[in-house]
């Protein structure tokens, strides 16, 4: 009797070790991503003058941010959640409300579902679509950002549905809040959001992005890049931006190129030449005056150890108009020009 019980003890035992290994092969582990970020800025008239988003602490070392994001998936169904600590996240949650002093921000908090292996259904607080570059210094070749980046949406909250037709064309559609870079609408959600992905050719891809609404405004985007060669990559963002009736007259508009080329292993130079413009009544917190523009050259370098990139890099910024914005040493003379020096260092894991 007691065999027959050592016997069906075993026999248990086995079954459920074998059902916890397959459940474990099933079962995908949590994922755990992010970066790290600080830098050394330097801007020649001896204080803070160009109005990028981030990095405007002038001739210090400074901290960006520590970046942590979670991601699951088993089945169909997936989440991602990531959050930001640090100064960095602590801009765009004072961008977001002036009063946030806090030093921490929800980047992504959303989940998904596959309905079919071509048809997802996404909902929650999501990076936005528009644009070439992103909040995190990882996803970004050049450390300071542009003013494309810089005045259009950093994240939408809504729900979206992505069609993928083939590997060279997908589409999505989705409703997001009426406001940007907010977790809660200001009264509704009824901003309506649109990608169409194409990719023509090896190493060509392009996203026309569309963003419009009754508070939101009017956002058409176009953002593209093609790996030419094994060492040069072209890309391109140009984006025109109307302000919302219930706001008033104004907006943006402009283009960015960003020629890059491997000249090592581990070594790559690039450059981002921005030509950026305000609609008459515009008010934007970030860029030249109502009606005016500003060019702006940034020469970037990416070198590479691992998962450490050192990025030093020279900035040069040009207005249209004396009176826009950039002041001589002293902080009072205005001048049109503006220049900075950057030395970054992001650690990715």
């Amino acid at each position: 009797m007691k065999k027959k019980f050592l016997l069906l003890l075993l026999l248990v035992v086995s079954t459920f070790a074998t059902q916890a290994q397959d459940t474990t092969k099933a079962d995908p582990p949590l994922m755990i991503s992010g970066s790290v970020d600080t830098y050394f800025k330097y801007d020649f008239a001896k204080h803070s003058n160009i109005p990028t988003s981030f990095a405007s602490d002038q001739n210090s070392i400074s901290i960006g941010m520590i970046d942590l994001a979670l991601k699951k998936k088993i089945g169909k169904a997936a989440f991602v959640g990531e959050m930001s600590f640090g100064p960095r996240g602590q801009s765009q949650s004072i961008l977001n409300d002036p009063n946030d002093g806090n030093s921490y921000h929800v980047q992504n908090l959303y989940v998904s579902y596959d309905v079919t292996d071509k048809f997802n259904l996404t909902g929650g607080y999501m990076a936005t679509f528009v644009g070439y570059e992103v909040i995190s210094p990882v996803g970004n070749f050049n450390y300071s950002t542009s003013y494309l980046f810089t005045n259009g949406p950093f994240q939408n909250a809504g729900v979206k549905a992505t069609y993928l037709f083939s590997d060279k064309a997908s589409l999505m559609a989705g409703i997001f809040n009426d406001a940007w870079n907010v977790y809660t609408s200001v009264s509704k959600v009824n901003t309506f959001g649109a990608q169409l992905m194409l990719a023509p050719a090896k190493g060509w891809t392009a996203y026309i992005n569309l963003l419009t609404g009754k508070l939101s405004g009017t956002e058409i985007d176009l953002t593209t890049s093609y790996q030419i060669t094994d060492a040069f990559k072209l890309g391109l963002n140009a984006a025109d931006f109307s302000a919302a009736d219930a706001v008033g007259t104004g907006g943006f508009s402009g283009v960015a190129l960003y020629p890059q080329i491997a000249v090592a292993k581990d070594v790559t130079l690039g450059l981002r030449g921005e030509y950026f413009k305000t609609k008459n009544g515009s008010v934007t917190t970030f860029g030249p005056a109502p009606g005016s523009s500003v060019t702006a050259f940034t020469l970037t370098a990416n070198i590479k150890s691992g998962p450490l990139t050192l990025i030093p890099e020279m900035r040069l910024d040009n207005n249209k108009n004396l009176a826009d914005g950039f002041t001589k040493s002293g902080g009072v003379t205005p001048t049109k020009t503006a220049s900075q020096f950057v030395l970054a260092a992001v650690y990715a894991f």
